[in-house]
């Protein structure tokens, strides 16, 4: 049997509005929750940059406040299903309610023997732009059913929901007890009340702490009562237990800590425990491109495979850093058609002639210094036996004499050692720095490059297909096609120029 609840994730203000969206990540993805980070996956995201593209999602949409995010939790059975069944279940079930527009992680937590999944998704659909709206009625009419329905898939009990739970009879009110009752809920409520009677330090903490994890509380009347998302009506605390009354939570707030709930035996000696640990090397990815999420989607299987057999598919994953560099770009630079796309290809590339210019000019400047690193670099030679002379070495005079003679060369320039050390590392930090910028310069120019043929071989491919449906006359073909041809080869006649301004001969280092 599993049940789900579902919690949504609040704003934190202006200051850092997704800091409750980041922390709920950064826990889901625990390793030592996660088999060492074996359980968990990604829906339309990279988890390791879940963050980061929801954050980016709601800023191209203009909706960086109000709801972050939504957090389903599904709880199995205690001893009903292993944590690699669990994982299927979990990844079917995001695939299935999410996936028309929504990026998620999700995980599953096997460090108990209570065996339970994590869902946490971005509030804002990256396709349409549009929040994600929880309405009464959506966990009876779909979260519950499809959790029933891949239990019953693999063998696990249900929840029965009665089709009839609208009428007034007998089974509604056993409906309710499975929808809003102990049955379904308490167990969880229990956990969620215990968990923050640890982190709080006073009862308006509490009151806080479970308000930030999307329950609605009620202490205005004769009982304190809470009210999680995808329930209908409040639970009193007093009826799941004499350790739930509002006094009783009280006095647990300040006596119980999580120092108190870790065993500790003292007649028991410490020693060293060793084991053997096998480690599993994990493919390095990065984040994924807004254009080509038709193509991740097939990409995505990957992570199913071993990543002990991660050399029989490393084309694949070339390809996917490849495409998320792309989207990226596409990103960062809000690029929304081929022509703008051609215009920061020129602005590119115009920055790169620019870049260079101060790469030429540091390099020349550095040239003129030459001499001074030499006399440094021979001295710095002659240090270790200048050291054994002023010691008392006598063998090393020629040394000490050669060693005077390069310092008064220096100070006649107007410099001493240390000065002419300083100043050769500033420059090789300065041509370090250019050669970074010319080198990412070089590689935006290719990104560019590689969407517009990309763009140009699709759209030729589309057109062919219509002109065999007799859609388009061919001539419109060809037009379209020398148009984003000759996009093309005027980044690559840019291109050109810059590798042209590279072989030209640079001064001496």
């Amino acid at each position: 049997m599993a049940i789900s609840k579902i919690l949504y994730i609040k704003d934190c203000g202006s200051s850092h509005n997704g800091k409750h969206l980041r922390q709920a990540i950064n826990y889901i993805m625990v390793k030592e929750k996660t088999g060492n980070g074996k359980y968990v996956g990604g829906l339309n995201c990279q988890p390791e940059f879940a963050y980061e593209q929801m954050k980016k999602t709601k800023g191209i949409f203009g909706k960086v406040e109000g709801r972050q995010g939504y957090h389903l939790i599904i709880s199995f059975e205690d001893g009903e299903v292993d944590a690699p069944t669990a994982f299927e279940i979990i990844g079917r079930f995001t695939n299935e309610y999410l996936a028309n527009g929504y990026e998620a992680v999700y995980t599953v937590h096997d460090n108990t023997d209570h065996i339970h999944g994590h869902i946490l998704y971005n509030s804002v659909n990256f396709i349409t732009g549009m929040k994600y709206r929880y309405e009464k009625g959506d966990w009876a009419r779909d979260i519950q059913p499809i959790t029933n329905r891949l239990c019953q898939e693999y063998g696990l009990s249900t929840i029965e929901i009665s089709e009839d739970r609208e009428k007034p009879d007998h089974k509604f009110k056993e409906w309710n007890d499975y929808r809003d009752g102990s049955y379904a809920w308490s167990k969880m409520i229990c956990r969620d009340l215990d968990a923050c009677i640890l982190q709080s330090q006073s009862f308006d903490t509490f009151v806080e702490l479970l308000s930030e994890k999307g329950y609605e509380v009620k202490q205005g009347g004769k009982y304190l009562a809470v009210k999680p998302m995808g329930m209908i009506r409040f639970k009193r605390c007093k009826t799941l237990g004499e350790e739930y009354t509002e006094e009783r939570i009280k006095e647990r707030i300040l006596t119980e800590t999580l120092t108190l709930t870790v065993p500790q035996n003292k007649n028991i000696a410490p020693h060293i425990i060793r084991c053997k640990v096998k480690r599993l090397k994990r493919a390095k990815l990065t984040k994924l491109q807004k254009r080509y999420y038709a193509r991740l989607y097939r990409i995505r299987k990957l992570k199913k495979r071993p990543y002990s057999q991660v050399w029989k598919y490393r084309d694949e994953i070339r390809k996917m850093q490849q495409i998320q560099e792309r989207y990226l770009f596409l990103l960062n630079h809000e690029i929304m058609s081929i022509e703008e796309l051609v215009v920061v290809g020129d602005r590119i590339a115009e920055g790169s002639k620019k870049i260079s210019k101060e790469k030429s000019r540091t390099f020349k400047a550095r040239a003129k210094c030459q001499s001074l690193f030499d006399i440094a670099a021979e001295m710095e030679e002659l240090k270790d036996a200048e050291s054994s002379f002023v010691r008392g070495e006598l063998f090393f005079q020629a040394e000490h004499e050669r060693y005077h003679e390069l310092a008064e060369q220096l100070r006649v320039e107007g410099y001493c050692f240390e000065e002419v050390m300083e100043l050769r590392e500033n420059y090789r930090n300065e041509i370090s720095q250019v050669k970074e910028k010319e080198k990412a310069a070089a590689k935006e120019i290719s990104i560019v490059k590689a969407i517009i043929r990309e763009t140009m071989e699709e759209k030729i491919r589309q057109q062919k297909q219509s002109v065999i449906n007799e859609e388009i006359p061919e001539i419109k073909m060809k037009q379209s096609a020398e148009t984003a041809h000759s996009d093309l080869t005027h980044l690559e006649s840019i291109e050109k120029a810059l590798e042209e301004q590279k072989g030209e001969r640079q001064p001496r280092r």
